[in-house]
């Protein structure tokens, strides 16, 4: 092979071998050039995951918020926090749209605090947050809710112009000139299909992407959620403290709110009044006309103690055709004032058919007549039933218990056992008994007739007149042995209550002809702590008659019940209550046996001195029964 062959063999394998590299570098440059094209990728992925996740987090934190007692507003405080702050808005806000008697109007709810709208508010000058905002049917927000759709803009003084037309519009192209927001971004918010508002999100960015629209879709979707979960723990919770009928609040959120009063009153040494109101012949309303008119004869009370009350007072239906009307500050001059001012209000109603309705009203004063809140209450009750015996139609202040008589304390308490239906006996029995205690010309013998009635539904063979033989005969013994007039109070009322826990037990125990077994004993033994835990123990103005019922069953020697007390640890006024039921049960019939005579009955009494009864206390007792028999 020649000199030229070898040059061009070396030269066309020199060609091959820079072919080859050249080929090499291109695939080497290729691969350079995917890596960065990767990278960038990877990046721009990498910032759309933490946009995603930001969002999700924003999300996440909005639907804890829901499902917890968080306020609405606190809610929507969040999501313009969480979208400005961690999506990178200029500004965010949420707008109402609303209506009241000048028509139909917009308003911010809640809205982004940043250098944005700072600047707009200096410019516009009135805050854009407090101003009332006009509705145009033929704007931009009214078509976005209208069709419920998403809309961007770039026309932001139209915007702007659309919600406030009055704004000059040099003042309106000043707002919107040299700032970086290019765009606003208006999302309806229609939960339940309401037409609620508008969530708007002012960006710098020109373009609104897909991904971007479906996010804000979802976002708009989690406050119209947290609208309407709201709602409905509202309508809940009114519904749960809200009287139907009337509107006013309920028992229930009345003695809530009571407690809370007494709290501050204490702290602030500030005293509060009850009013309390009853609608004078509900039941003749309802006999004659109907209930429909009864109901709207409540409608009227309850119409009226909203129109008078003060935006701290609370106006309450407790039941039934009592009200009760809660005064904050107000002490007992002040709230016969406004007690007055309601009574003359519902006089002053004339209703369809039915003509004028009237109420009787009682007043007490927190700190004035009780610092216990049951007996405040009770004391307000007092005052409006006697308002009601007086001849309805009038206002009452209550009495302090220390000047309250014992007649009233009994009246009250009868009143307030049946009212509340604490023991079993007929409605009409209930009814009937109620009215002779509210009746205007009550005496004491009226309270006497309530007494042996009760007595007559448990004990058949109970004669009319016993209740106030009694009351008399413990009187005189209370007198011998020097009680001071608050124990012989109590003592007189203790009489006419002792035995109403019989009232608890079965008629056919206590009609029982054989002897008892040791269970049926047993369950007669529980009639004075019935009496005094059940039926008496709530009712704060009798706290001191209780201890005498209690333990009007035990015996001087220690073997009676319900503590086997003995000698002087029991009180005195029990030993007479238990001597004077013993000897009244004595000279009455028994289904078990005859009744005895006095002396007959005496005779026994005496016997069981030192055993059942102090020796002194039976002395006094024989003396005054055999002057009643001489």
């Amino acid at each position: 092979m020649g000199f030229f062959d070898k040059f061009k063999e070396y030269t066309q394998a020199i060609s091959q071998i820079e072919k080859s590299i050249y080929g090499e570098k291109q695939d080497y440059l290729e691969i350079y050039e995917r890596n960065q094209q990767l990278e960038k990728e990877i990046e721009l992925r990498t910032r759309e995951l933490n946009d995603a996740n930001k969002r999700m987090l924003s999300l996440q934190h909005i639907w804890d918020m829901m499902n917890s007692s968080t306020p609405l507003e606190n809610v929507l405080e969040q999501v313009v926090k969480s979208i400005q702050g961690e999506l990178g808005y200029l500004h965010c806000a949420i707008i109402r749209k609303l209506e009241d008697e000048n028509g139909e109007y917009m308003q911010i709810a809640i809205q982004s605090k940043d250098s944005a709208i700072a600047r707009v508010n200096k410019i516009i000058g009135v805050p854009i947050e407090v101003r009332r905002l006009t509705y145009d049917p033929d704007s931009i927000y009214a078509d976005t809710i209208k069709n419920k759709k998403i809309v961007q803009t770039h026309d932001l003084g139209g915007t702007l112009k659309y919600i406030m037309p009055d704004l000059p519009d040099e003042v309106a192209k000043a707002a919107v000139t040299n700032q970086p927001c290019k765009s606003l971004i208006i999302i309806p918010l229609c939960p339940m299909n309401s037409e609620f508002g508008w969530f708007c999100v002012f960006t710098s960015r020109e373009e609104l992407t897909e991904a971007e629209a479906d996010f804000l879709s979802l976002y708009a979707q989690q406050i119209e959620m947290s609208i309407t979960i709201t709602d409905l723990f509202l309508a809940v919770k009114e519904q749960a403290v809200t009287d139907p009928l009337t509107g006013l609040f309920n028992r229930r959120h009345f003695e809530e709110t009571l407690k809370k009063e007494v709290t501050r009153a204490k702290r602030q040494n500030q005293p509060f009044s009850v009013i309390g109101i009853d609608l004078d012949h509900l039941k003749q309303i309802n006999d004659q006309y109907g209930h429909s008119f009864g109901d709207l004869a409540i409608k009227t009370v309850a119409d009226v103690l909203k129109s008078n009350a003060r935006s701290v007072d609370l106006p309450a239906r407790m039941g039934g055709e009592e009200f009760n009307v809660l005064l904050p500050g107000i002490d007992s001059n002040g709230a016969m004032i406004a007690a007055e001012r309601i009574r003359k209000a519902i006089e002053a109603k004339e209703l369809d058919t039915i003509g004028h309705i009237t109420a009787s009203i009682g007043v007490a004063t927190f700190f004035e007549h009780s610092d216990n809140v049951e007996e405040l209450l009770e004391l307000t009750d007092q005052a409006m039933y006697m308002s009601k015996r007086n001849g309805r139609n009038q206002v009452t202040l209550a009495k302090p218990i220390s000047e309250t008589s014992w007649q009233e304390i009994a009246v009250n308490t009868f009143i307030e056992i049946l009212s509340k239906r604490k023991i079993p006996i007929p409605q009409e029995v209930t009814n009937d008994l109620k009215e002779k205690l509210q009746d205007t010309d009550l005496s004491k013998d009226t309270l006497y007739t309530v007494a042996d009635i009760l007595t007559t539904t448990y004990n058949p063979m109970h004669s009319k007149g016993v209740m106030k033989s009694k009351v008399l005969l413990a009187t005189s013994l209370a007198k011998r042995f020097d009680l001071s007039k608050e124990e012989s109070d109590n003592l007189r009322v203790a009489i006419l209550l002792y035995d109403i826990g019989n009232l608890m037990l079965p008629q056919e125990l206590l009609l029982k002809t054989t002897p008892l077994t040791e269970e049926e004993r047993q369950h007669i033994k529980e009639h004075p702590m019935i009496a005094a835990q059940e039926i008496l123990k709530p009712i704060s103005y009798v706290q001191d008659v209780i201890p005498i019922i209690e333990h009007h069953h035990e015996n001087w020697d220690g073997t009676g019940y319900p503590k086997k007390l003995s000698h002087d640890n029991i009180p005195l006024t029990s030993q007479i209550v238990l001597i004077i039921d013993a000897y009244f049960a004595l000279i009455e019939h028994r289904p078990y046996r005859a009744k005895l005579t006095p002396q007959e009955a005496l005779e026994i009494i005496k016997q069981d001195a030192g055993k059942k009864w102090n020796e002194a206390l039976v002395q006094e007792f024989v003396k005054l029964t055999e002057l009643d028999h001489v």
